[in-house]
């Protein structure tokens, strides 16, 4: 930008000074403006050049503004990358044909501006005379006229079979090497670092959404930055292939280029301005010669593939041009739900022989996460172990398993189950598992108003057992298979492992014990028949402590089979327990359940519900609350906002819930909350579902001093202060 301001002679100043104000226009055209094409054929990719003289002054903020003739085509794209000018640009959008260019300094009355659009335009088919606009934020438009010829001027510009393009392999579907060149740059044209190079291949789908930048070679050299986005591929030129006058692209197979369809193909590369086309390369039918490493059929090896059987679940997948990265998921879907169990602990998990940093589930899938540090690859074993307690489907018959990486799903090859259910379901009244209970109850006539809790130690911070006894099971348990789950309140410390042998059921030892955060479930090693009592034992050597604040705690139970609560009882810690209910006399009819007392104050909602009670009147919820994981109630944010008046505010990426001076933040998509500066984990991720953020209600009660409670009677969740 040159400075053209002059002092004005004294003869001048003073007629200036001595002559009346008179108003002038706000705005006025630019002056001196000058634009050129670097190329000026018809249709093809040209920068272009332009120069002007501000007649009036521009501040930081201030915009430029380039609009070309409808018959240009101008790329969306556009961005200060693309523009190289003698002034600081602070950013550039595209509107229509119009480049909007905010600057980022201020700009004085005289100055000589200039600029370069290296990038993004290309010229009307047609020759002929074009017009192209140029303005300013205080100055009117200023027209010039830009000749376009019938064919290019420029000998090295875009050219149609100007380099060959070689395929390691060229099987449709394949993933493949691919060397283009060389390509020789129009003249007095070098590549220079840092520059960028456009690569734009047939289709999108040919290409992962990352390449890492050592699967890129630029003249030999390894590319110092390589972006994916849509069917483009940009690569940034790396020292060792500055001023070269020549390009050759070098693409490794572990780059994760996949082939298109059958057919005839070329590949355009950008740079400078100028647009070079490839000579067509063919793409073959897969297996025509080649060897495809990209089949979507994978084999799956079961341990026990016996219906009903608890088996682990190994596969080799190769996603061909998709990744697994590190920190993201693999998604395995079963064939149904009741296959996975209530918990599930990623040391079952195994990627490339790496153990999963997470494991959990949703309905029927199971979200898998890399570990971090995970080496990049589109081949992954997947190892499910017989830990896991995934169970084969219950009915004999084929089934597939599904696989998803970044979007990209894999079906594997059918497997068998054979024979008949292992555990077939005792409650079934022709194959009752106890002679003596051939009959199922229906589960409300179980009444465990006189089941009980009690700890063997109520002492501050120490390890305690924990005695349930259970009056009744709704619905009966299946052993291996189901579980009763014990949910501990805030406060409680529960250790990450319970060994089976510290925890036993009706006096038999666990088959299997999970912990989820403060959830301990219990899978027996006998079955429970429907209206059958269960003592669960669970021995100080279980490492559960108590919480070091005295108060009275409130223990859930629940079982796999039943929805909502079973029972709950309050436990004292630091001081005697509260009396457990009497013995109820025995009598031909059971005492009927009394009813829990609802504080008028309290909000009540039901699962699977979309609305909410209060004061007796019925709100409605933008989604209805549901159990994730088997155990996490979910409501969403406008229940905090409306039911219980919480200042609440949610988009899509985030929601935050203050009760007084705590806040607790959330992010959608994360199983992380922050209360101040400390950060916790949730027992689920907070997901958006129809717009609305779903939150754990649990975690946020617990942590602003709200309780809950359930009312059988309406079979309603309560929650008040």
């Amino acid at each position: 930008m040159k400075k053209t301001n002059k002092a004005l002679p004294l003869v001048l100043a003073s007629a200036l000074a001595a002559t009346p104000f008179v108003a002038v226009p706000h705005a006025q055209a630019i002056s001196s403006l000058e634009i050129s094409a670097d190329d000026d054929g018809a249709g093809e990719d040209s920068k272009y050049d332009i120069e002007f003289r501000l007649d009036k002054a521009l501040e930081s903020g201030d915009y430029i503004y380039v609009e070309f003739d409808s018959d240009y085509t101008v790329s969306k794209s556009i961005g200060s990358s693309d523009i190289k000018a003698d002034f600081d640009i602070k950013s550039v959008k595209v509107s229509g044909r119009e480049i909007q260019i905010r600057i980022d300094e201020d700009l004085d009355k005289g100055d000589d501006v200039s600029f370069t659009i290296k990038d993004g335009i290309t010229n009307p088919d047609d020759k002929g005379s074009y017009s192209v606009d140029v303005k300013t934020t205080n100055e009117n438009v200023k027209s010039k006229k830009v000749t376009i010829k019938g064919s290019s001027s420029s000998s090295s510009s875009s050219s149609k079979g100007d380099y060959s393009v070689t395929l390691g392999s060229k099987a449709s579907g394949d993933t493949t090497s691919i060397k283009l060149g060389e390509i020789s740059l129009k003249k007095s044209v070098k590549l220079e670092t840092n520059e960028t190079i456009t690569v734009i291949f047939p289709s999108s789908s040919m290409l992962p959404s990352k390449i890492d930048s050592d699967d890129v070679k630029v003249n030999g050299s390894v590319a110092k930055e390589v972006k994916v986005k849509s069917d483009e591929v940009t690569i940034k030129v790396p020292s060792g292939a500055n001023k070269d006058s020549y390009i050759n692209l070098e693409f490794t197979k572990s780059a994760g280029i996949e082939n298109p369809k059958t057919g005839d193909y070329t590949i355009k590369v950008k740079y400078d301005g100028s647009t070079y086309e490839s000579k067509k390369f063919e793409v073959t039918k897969s297996g025509s010669g080649s060897s495809s490493t990209s089949s979507d059929a994978f084999t799956v090896s079961l341990s026990d593939p016996s219906a009903g059987a608890r088996s682990s679940y190994t596969f080799d997948a190769d996603f061909g041009n998709k990744k697994l990265m590190s920190d993201e998921d693999l998604i395995l879907e079963f064939p149904s739900a009741d296959m996975i169990p209530g918990i599930l602990t990623y040391s079952d998990f195994t990627l490339n022989g790496k153990t999963a940093k997470r494991a959990s589930a949703s309905g029927n899938k199971v979200y898998i996460t890399a570990p971090s540090g995970f080496s990049s690859s589109s081949e992954v074993k997947v190892v499910v172990s017989f830990g896991a307690w995934i169970s084969n489907p219950k009915t004999a018959g084929t089934y597939t398993l599904k696989a998803s990486i970044e979007g990209k799903t894999l079906e594997s090859k059918s497997f068998t189950i054979n024979g008949s259910a292992v555990n077939p379901t005792p409650t079934n009244p022709t194959n009752p598992t106890n002679p003596t209970n051939p009959t199922t109850p229906t589960p409300n006539v179980v009444n465990n108003s006189t089941a009980t809790i009690a700890l063997t130690s109520n002492a501050l911070g120490k390890p305690t057992g924990v005695n349930i006894a259970i009056k009744g099971m709704g619905i009966g348990l299946v052993k291996q298979r189901d579980f009763v789950e014990l949910v501990f309140p805030a406060g409680y410390k529960v250790p990450a492992y319970i060994a089976p042998a510290n925890v036993s059921v009706n006096g038999v030892g666990a088959n299997y014990v999970a912990v989820r955060g403060q959830n301990v479930l219990i899978y027996p090693a006998q079955d429970i028949p429907a209206a059958t009592a269960a003592n669960i034992t669970i021995t100080a050597a279980a490492n559960i402590v108590n919480p070091t604040v005295k108060n009275a705690y409130s223990i859930s139970v629940f079982t796999s089979e039943e929805k909502g609560l079973l029972f709950a009882r309050a436990v004292g810690v630091g001081m005697p327990s509260p009396a457990q209910p009497a013995p109820q006399p025995t009598t031909p009819t059971p005492a009927p359940q009394p009813s829990v007392t609802v504080p008028t104050n309290a909000a009540l909602f039901k699962v699977n519900t979309a609305n909410f009670t209060l004061h007796g009147k019925t709100y409605p919820l933008q989604v209805a609350p549901y159990i994730a994981g088997g155990n996490t109630t979910m409501v969403p944010a406008q229940f905090f906002k409306e039911a219980l008046a919480l200042t609440t505010q949610w988009n899509n990426q985030s929601v935050a819930i203050i009760s007084g001076t705590k806040a607790i933040k959330f992010t959608v998509g994360s199983n992380k909350a922050k209360i101040g500066n400390q950060e916790i984990t949730l027992p689920t991720a907070v997901v958006l579902n129809n717009g609305m953020p779903m939150i754990p209600v649990r975690f946020v009660t617990d942590n602003l001093g709200y309780q809950v409670g359930w009312d059988a009677k309406t079979s309603s969740v309560f929650v008040y202060k």
